[in-house]
């Protein structure tokens, strides 16, 4: 095992409720190398901000172990007390000193370090979060964005072995939510910050994370690449829950993968049994094509400014999504032509206990 890797391995999280204890982790593993940026991603309730408070020192751990740049900082039987794991937190209400000054939040954590380092490690780090003009400013006085940035300063100035950030951009509106979240992600890389995200926003976590893990039930259903969780979803799960997209049932004849809307052909030479089974399609597989003899009619459109995202109603009334050029005109109940323009598939073939996930690759 690599020891610049934060690895979590088989842990297991409860809560007390009553006489009884409430398993909210069940035994979840992963790993993290140096400077890389991962992200918990998943509904609420799942546990992923319970993962977070675990590696933080905040909760104890039934099972498994952490280990973090080769030290074990917890176990069932042993743990370090929080503030001697060299984690940083960063918390989604920023929790800024009212009464300190942007200068004096980012150098809290520095109260014991010799004056003259101290000055110059605030100064760096008000430059890295774009802040240099404001250390004289109090909270007040700062936006959301500034307030955020002058967190995760205050975070990194002991030089964490890990940030942690919980959910840091939900009280902040979506425009600038997107703005930060690629200005963190800079500054996270330019400093080399192992850091470790949690959000329920997908774009959030595709944006700055470079491994991303889907929870589910307190459980880590996949652990990947975002690429990877958007185009080969481990369980039906993440294929539901990652992305706009829309399950069809198909049927595999041997030679395409038949579904209400068309066919997709396989590739000469694939040897596939005849079966059921269910089939992924997203936004981008739908294609408008007026001469189409398939129909759906208009459910809800959403104008997004270059493109407009389609809620359509196929016959069989299953609903799926379709993007249109921004400059075209919709409205609930028209009818228009689409077909398929899928290069591959994924499909989830119904198994004893769940889901087999495949991918089906088009000749088409």
């Amino acid at each position: 095992m690599n020891p610049d890797h934060l690895f979590v391995e088989d842990i297991h999280v409860a809560y007390l409720a009553g006489a009884d204890r409430l398993a909210v982790v069940r035994g979840l593993s992963l790993t993290l190398e140096r400077g890389a940026i991962g992200c918990l991603l998943g509904p609420s309730g799942c546990g992923k901000t319970t993962v977070l408070r675990a590696l933080a020192g905040f909760e104890p751990l039934l099972d498994g172990r952490i280990v973090l740049g080769g030290r074990q900082i917890a176990s069932a039987c042993r743990a370090l007390a929080p503030e001697a794991r060299r984690i940083g937190v960063v918390f989604q209400e920023h929790a800024l000193f009212p009464h300190l000054n942007v200068a004096d939040n980012i150098g809290f954590g520095l109260r014991l370090a010799p004056a003259r380092q101290r000055r110059e490690r605030v100064a760096a780090l008000a430059a890295l979060v774009g802040l240099s003009a404001s250390l004289r400013r109090f909270p007040h006085e700062l936006s959301g964005g500034q307030q955020q940035r002058v967190a995760i300063a205050r975070a990194l100035a002991p030089a964490p072995d890990l940030l942690l950030l919980d959910e840091p951009f939900s009280s902040l509106d979506q425009e600038l939510r997107e703005r930060l979240a690629l200005e963190v992600r800079d500054l996270l890389v330019e400093s080399g910050t192992t850091a470790l995200l949690v959000t329920h926003d997908q774009h959030e976590a595709f944006v700055m994370a470079d491994r991303v893990g889907v929870m589910d039930g307190g459980t880590l259903v996949q652990w990947d690449t975002p690429q990877r969780l958007y185009h080969a979803p481990a369980t039906h799960f993440v294929a539901d829950f990652i992305g706009r997209g829309a399950v069809l049932p198909g049927q595999c004849d041997g030679a395409a993968v038949r579904l209400e809307l068309g066919e997709l052909p396989l590739p000469p030479g694939v040897a596939t049994r005849q079966r059921a089974l269910d089939v992924l399609l997203r936004a981008e597989h739908i294609v408008l094509d007026d001469t189409s003899p398939h129909r759906v009619e208009v459910v809800r459109r959403a104008f997004r400014g270059a493109d407009t995202l389609l809620t359509l109603r196929l016959a069989s009334g299953r609903q799926i999504f379709a993007h249109a050029p921004g400059d075209r005109q919709f409205a609930p109940g028209d009818a228009i032509g689409v077909r398929l323009a899928a290069r591959h598939a994924v499909t989830l073939e119904r198994t004893g206990d769940g889901y087999a996930v495949g991918l089906v690759e088009s000749s088409a």
